[in-house]
């Protein structure tokens, strides 16, 4: 946690203290300056004073202005030098949460400082956009190469990728050359991949496109599809179901699990109630199906080959698949003692 050395509430008293009592109470509220660090809307201080949200946006414009030209105002710069100093060590642009979380956790100074950022020269604001989200920087060239290394990593991105924090922050200092030492960390990197809305983490911890649902997760089938990925081999429904419950603690019924995991496409049925996920390579079907699909991708290949590669798509016992194999219908053996499609 980062420590300020001065103290907020008495910076604000001292350079406020010349404005005009209604003048002061509309810049108070507007930043949530007082006792219940509520910010008020234009609205909310303009039926106080029978004023419009008009008015109210003049007074604290011409409050701000006030305040800047005032001697208590030059005589707290110090303040601004050290928010400054501290901006530039957290990676010299950074998402407003993360910058007010990092130097206090209570709300009442959280505010007080977002209305130094507001008045001090040094400091830039970034408003939302479909991007990013709302951001403060010290240093223009920095942000830009943020900013434009964010949209590279993210149009590099398909929906399907999840990858490792670490991994992702290794992609992300490929596509920002040429930045000074100080800044290459794993922190500062991570706090710069969270100013982005397009590129987050599920909550495994991995990273992906935001509007994937294997980041975004938004019902059973997402955990469950997070949970055989960790896992990494077929698992039964109830086995899947247990995992949800016990990984995101999220009560998850067994049918439900079973209902989900059939209807989505991500998911092959693989044995009696057991599942893979399409990505591994398996394929729906019946022992028959499976094999012909086997034989005409491999061409002629022995018991024991053709044993192994269904196995590796299907969960069958090996009696069901060498059943099927000598169905003389559908397979056959050639010359060299090979099965091949009849």
């Amino acid at each position: 946690m980062a420590t300020i050395t001065f103290k907020p509430k008495q910076v604000t008293k001292k350079i406020t203290s010349h404005l005009q009592d209604r003048t002061r109470d509309v810049i108070m509220n507007r930043f949530g300056l007082t006792a219940d660090a509520e910010r008020k809307t234009l609205e909310e201080i303009g039926k106080k004073y029978n004023i419009t949200r008009e008015r109210v946006r003049q007074i604290e414009d011409a409050a701000l202005a006030l305040i800047k030209k005032s001697p208590a105002y030059k005589e707290e710069q110090a303040i601004f030098e050290e928010l400054k100093e501290l901006i530039h060590s957290l990676g010299s642009i950074v998402a407003e949460h993360d910058l007010l979380a990092h130097i206090s956790k209570d709300k009442n100074t959280q505010n007080h400082i977002h209305f130094y950022l507001e008045l001090g020269d040094f400091f830039k604001k970034h408003r939302e956009d479909d991007h990013f989200k709302t951001r403060w920087s010290v240093d223009d060239a920095m942000a830009e190469k943020v900013h434009d290394s964010l949209k590279k990593l993210y149009a590099s991105l398909n929906d399907q990728d999840l990858i490792l924090e670490a991994e992702m922050i290794k992609k992300f200092f490929d596509q920002m050359k040429d930045v000074s030492d100080q800044y290459r960390n794993e922190e500062i990197a991570k706090r710069w991949l969270s100013i982005s809305k397009t590129i987050s983490k599920n909550p495994l911890g991995e990273w992906g496109r935001s509007g994937s649902p294997n980041v975004r997760t938004r019902g059973v089938k997402d955990y469950a599809f997070l949970v055989m990925r960790r896992h990494g081999s077929p698992m039964h429904f109830k086995e899947v179901a247990d995992a949800i419950s016990k990984t995101f603690g999220r009560k998850t019924h067994y049918a439900t699990c079973h209902n989900e995991l059939i209807k989505d496409t991500r998911f092959v049925l693989v044995g009696r109630g057991l599942y893979a996920l399409a990505e591994w390579g398996y394929k729906t079907g019946i022992a028959r199906e499976v094999i012909r699909d086997i034989l005409k991708r491999e061409g002629p290949l022995s018991k024991d080959d053709v044993v192994e590669k269904v196995m590796k798509e299907r969960y069958f016992k090996k009696n069901t698949i060498l059943v099927n194999l000598v169905n003389p219908k559908f397979f056959k053996k050639n010359k060299n003692g090979l099965y091949t499609l009849a």
